[in-house]
């Protein structure tokens, strides 16, 4: 069955895989629907072995202008507690291979979340980031107090969620909140050409790495170097190492094959 609300693009490099919110008449605002065929997509991609990299992106004006508000506007509390909307999120963020946001345009609200739930972001000029609940009554509640705050640090976390402020593409990259800012036109090319170059190397490697630093947010930093270093002994037993190393004695580019 065709998804609604996203379109997917399989292999728009070699091993990289786009997908692309579609919701563009609202801003591509996130409702149930969406986010259940991306969290589907990612569980489909993450399991496909030739899909190494998964880019996720909207158009030149949206990324995603947050969360639906017509759809929560009359719910209660008991309401949004069964439906469990988040339970979702938690599903993508369990995705093991990379994921990158191409961001164009507006990433607010649960838009900002989602771009925070990726690994790496590629901003175009026109983005713009922020967290407006406040403006509506409500607060961030898939991550927007917690990620932006490591992301951003306090000071510019608090003042974005407590007014609602937009940052610029290059304030957020100032402060540290993406990865770098191109002109709009090439802002999906420089995307596919980042995971390019993450998708030519060792799935595993990679897969473990990302495991790795993402553990650095919720260990202490003995915990996190005791799950590193068993990463890079597990590592030794793939054949991945056996070619990278080789390859690298021999002089000659490795090929990967995740194994």
């Amino acid at each position: 069955m065709q998804p609604e609300f996203i379109i997917i693009h399989q292999e728009v490099a070699p091993y990289v895989a786009h997908i692309q919110l579609n919701r563009p008449k609202e801003l591509n605002a996130l409702n149930l629907e969406l986010m259940a065929e991306l969290r589907d997509a990612l569980k489909a991609l993450d399991a496909d072995d030739n899909v190494r990299v998964v880019i996720i992106s909207g158009n030149e004006k949206a990324f995603a202008a947050g969360a639906d508000i017509k759809q929560m506007a009359g719910k209660t509390a008991m309401d949004m507690y069964n439906t469990d909307q988040f339970s979702t999120w938690d599903t993508i963020k369990k995705t093991k291979k990379p994921l990158i946001a191409a961001v164009s345009g507006f990433a607010l609200g649960g838009g900002c979340e989602l771009v925070m739930l990726c690994d790496m972001i590629v901003a175009s000029e026109t983005a713009r980031f922020g967290q407006p609940e406040i403006k509506i009554g409500v607060m961030p509640g898939a991550g927007g107090t917690q990620r932006l705050t490591r992301a951003v640090g306090k000071a510019l976390a608090m003042e974005m969620v407590l007014t609602g402020r937009f940052i610029s593409a290059e304030e957020a990259l100032r402060a540290g909140l993406i990865n770098r800012v191109v002109p709009v036109e090439l802002f999906l090319k420089e995307a596919i050409q980042l995971a390019s170059e993450v998708a030519a190397l060792s799935p595993l490697a990679v897969k473990m790495a990302k495991e790795s630093v993402l553990k650095s947010f919720d260990s202490s930093l003995e915990e996190g170097l005791h799950f590193e270093r068993k990463n890079f002994y597990l590592l030794f037993a793939s054949e991945d190492q056996k070619e990278g190393m080789q390859a690298f004695v021999d002089k000659r580019t490795p090929v990967f094959k995740g194994q």
